[in-house]
């Protein structure tokens, strides 16, 4: 493997490893991973494999028995005002 030096600002890599922390992974696993997809395919692939892999890490979800929604309930408008 190869060395790679990068510049950053000071605040963005500490968020970053903070993040990274939360996630259970590194900056240095992040950027590796990212660069291999972003060398491997176009960046609206790597973009679509970040999306997933956050999905599939998100504890977020409509509980145990799902939600439904109706069609007057999905096109309701009246919230928007």
């Amino acid at each position: 493997m190869a060395n790679l030096t990068i510049v950053v600002d000071k605040q963005v890599l500490k968020r970053a490893r903070i993040k990274a922390i939360g996630d259970g992974t590194s900056v240095n696993a992040v950027l590796r991973d990212y660069l291999e997809r972003y060398a491997n395919g176009s960046q609206a692939e790597a973009a679509l494999a970040s999306f997933a892999e956050l999905a599939r890490r998100s504890s977020a979800g409509s509980g145990p028995g799902g939600r439904t929604w109706s069609r007057e309930e999905i096109h309701d408008r009246s919230t928007l005002r």
